[in-house]
């Protein structure tokens, strides 16, 4: 008989938390200390039992692997985009993980030029992350950020292009935003705290040591963030200062990068505005006494509140996204019934004309569009059943042209697939879209395995897209399902404020109610159903296992933002103070009491749980590895049944995984194994 490897045990050391005299004893507390020999060796002891309870499935690992590379193009192309005299764009090549950022001159039949080897950087390296990629405005000088650990703190440089020598300057600790001044010496970037969040502009020359930069702006507000961009007229450097809930925006004449940033609007707690420049004239989105946003529009010489105009008023049941701004025309995003659709304005005649798509769920989006005066506009497009594909519209004629079509290998057919739309009534008869997709032939009779996924925080519409790597799922009869709950955006900015504060339970029984309606409908059974999500949806997972565990037969928690209440009590942890106006503010006891009600790790008790795997990043900035450490702990201390309980560690990554993409598909490879072995489905395609 072989052993059966033993779980690890973690010790307890309780650790006494009081606040507004509620005590908690913590018994894992201590695996925050990332420099204890202990710690660490918890995390490998982890490691290795999921490496032993797993090892039956290596076989089946590895032929999904193989199965979901040989789908993959290795060896592609991205889209070229034109921006003055040069065409850009990235490749890929078989057996290398990271793209290649190239152009060529004015023709897509010159000589290549490589800008950017992404692989060179990486070698030798356990992770590696592109932060940002700037071309300055005469396009001989490139800007880049690197992270090497996955802690999201990247170092910035500059390469001359004539040259492919670096600048002798690099600035450490700077974030993801990054602004050329129009001079094409100066440029702008942010740092980050010790919470890394970014709250410092600067101002620096090339060729000068950063020692000497000029500090512009730094936010001491610890509630908001920083970040610095261009209007796409590139007229104007725009400084953007946010909460979740509030916005203030700073701008500069880009061809006078020493000049002082001049205040657009003050904030005003709970209003939110971006703007955007077209010739005399400043368009603003703002939800000011529009809950979905409304479009308003001032004179670039006197853009005083007084002054601003309404282009678009405010909708119920439409709400507005965001705008491109083109020389002629006005590029307008929307959200209805779910959906994102899009207006396009010309603004000399007025005209309107609205992009229409043919499929009951998919997602569409703008794409590279750097030039300002053209009549192409590019956008993506992608549901369940049709892969990623690019599109350039003729904003005069209306002409669509297919650009490309992302390539699936071997025996794809998208007829021999459907995809629909269902909704699901939740508690309070809120009606939950649901998006779903299977191969054709499916029957409803309750047997099939369903993977159902969701998100619901922070305002994000979970995107519907296509998967290459999902085949494997669906060729094996599953269906697949997202829950798009309350806590996102898909509905509009209410179906956000019904999902967060004192509300955010909702997010949990939209997800139940998605779960049974799809029982109920025959499309599956709790013994074949199958959830997963990651970071504040490894919040939904937690939160929802404890409620209801006996409708799930297995769980994918990705980087699970479990450990609630400790962690937004703990503002020295990044990001913390932001989060308040997400989830609430627990020095007040209302909000206390309410997040610890729900907090995933708080409500663990004595009861069956479905079988779980849970994933971790050592150096995860956004969701510390300790919260599925001590989740799991306490989960394999106190639950009552024999399920599989599994966590995994990447000991040299982030928030996002593995960076390169051969072993990102490894990690996908061991979820799908996992759940593969959980519901006892073979190999056979």
């Amino acid at each position: 008989m072989t052993q059966q490897p033993t779980p690890p045990v973690a010790a307890k050391h309780p650790h006494e938390l009081v606040t507004h005299r509620d005590k908690r004893i913590d018994d894992y507390y201590w695996l925050r200390q990332q420099d204890e020999p202990e710690v660490i060796e918890y995390l490998k002891a982890e490691n290795e039992y999921t490496k032993a309870k797993m090892q039956h499935t290596e076989k089946l690992q590895k032929s999904l692997y193989d199965e979901m590379l040989s789908r993959i193009k290795e060896t592609d192309l991205s889209v070229p985009y034109r921006l003055k005299d040069y065409y850009y764009y990235s490749r890929t090549e078989e057996g290398k993980d990271y793209s290649i950022l190239c152009r060529k001159y004015r023709s897509l039949e010159a000589e290549e030029e490589i800008l950017l080897d992404q692989n060179e950087l990486a070698a030798n390296k356990e992770f590696f992350s592109l932060g940002v990629r700037s071309i300055s405005p005469n396009q001989q000088i490139l800007a880049y950020s690197t992270d090497t650990t996955g802690a999201e703190q990247y170092t910035l440089v500059f390469l001359d292009l004539t040259t492919r020598k670096l600048y002798s300057e690099s600035i450490p600790n700077t974030y993801y935003s990054f602004a050329w001044g129009n001079d094409d010496r100066t440029v702008f970037y942010t740092k980050v705290d010790n919470a890394n969040r970014p709250y410092q502009l600067w101002r620096h020359t090339l060729g000068s040591d950063p020692q000497n930069d000029v500090l512009v702006y730094q936010e001491d507000d610890e509630g908001f963030y920083l970040g610095v961009g261009k209007t796409r007229s590139r007229a104007y450097i725009v400084l953007e200062l946010g909460s979740k809930i509030t916005s203030e925006v700073h701008y500069l004449d880009a061809d006078n990068p020493g000049g002082e940033f001049k205040l657009f609007q003050p904030r005003q707690k709970g209003v939110e505005y971006s703007i955007e420049h077209h010739s005399d004239r400043f368009y603003i989105v703002t939800n000011e006494e529009a809950m979905n946003f409304k479009l308003m529009e001032t004179p670039v010489d006197n853009p005083d509140k007084a002054n601003w105009k309404t282009v678009i008023p405010h909708r119920e049941e439409v709400m507005l996204e965001g705008i491109d701004a083109f020389a002629n025309y006005l590029i307008i995003y929307e959200r209805q019934a779910g959906l994102p659709t899009a207006r396009i304005q010309n603004l000399k005649t007025g005209k309107i004309e609205e992009l229409t798509f043919p499929e009951p769920t998919y997602s569409f989006s703008g794409g590279n569009n750097p030039e300002f005066d053209t009549t192409k506009f590019r956008y993506g497009y992608t549901s369940m059943v049709t892969p990623s594909s690019v599109f350039d519209r003729d904003l005069e004629t209306g002409e669509t042209e297919l650009k490309k079509e992302t390539e699936v290998l071997g025996e794809f057919d998208r007829t021999l697939y459907a995809s629909e739309r269902l909704y699901a009534t939740a508690p309070d008869g809120t009606e939950v879209p649901i998006s779903l997709v299977y191969k054709k032939g499916v029957e409803k009779n309750g047997n099939n395995p369903l993977w159902l996924t969701g998100y619901g925080s922070y305002g994000y519409p979970y995107p519907v897209t296509f998967s290459s790597l999902r085949l494997s799922l669906l060729d094996r009869g599953f269906v697949y399902a997202i829950a798009h709950i309350r806590g996102g955006e898909e509905m509009g900015r209410k179906w956000y404020e019904d999902g967060k504060f004192l509300q955010k339970k909702n997010t949990f029984t939209d997800f139940i109610a998605c779960a049974e309606h799809l029982i109920a409908e025959k499309w599956t059974s709790s013994d074949r159903l199958v959830i997963s999500g990651g970071s504040a949806g490894g919040l939904l997972m937690g939160a929802v296992i404890n409620l209801r565990p006996d409708l799930f037969k297995a769980v994918v928690a990705d980087v699970p933002f479990v450990d609630v209440l400790t962690t937004i009590l703990d503002t020295s942890l990044p990001l913390t103070i932001l989060e308040w106006e997400e989830w609430g503010n627990p020095n007040e006891p209302e909000y206390y009491d309410y997040i610890k009600s729900y907090s995933p790790y708080d409500n663990v008790t004595a009861k069956d749980y479905p079988a779980l795997l849970i994933t971790a990043g050592l150096n995860d900035s956004r969701v510390k590895y300790w919260e599925p450490a001590k989740w799991i702990a306490k989960l394999r201390e106190l639950k009552t049944d024999d399920n599989l309980l599994l966590l995994k560690t990447n000991m040299s990554a982030g928030h996002g995984g593995a960076s390169g993409r051969y072993e990102a598909l490894k990690e996908i490879a061991l979820e799908y194994a996992f759940v593969l072995d959980r519901l006892g489905i073979s190999n056979d395609v």
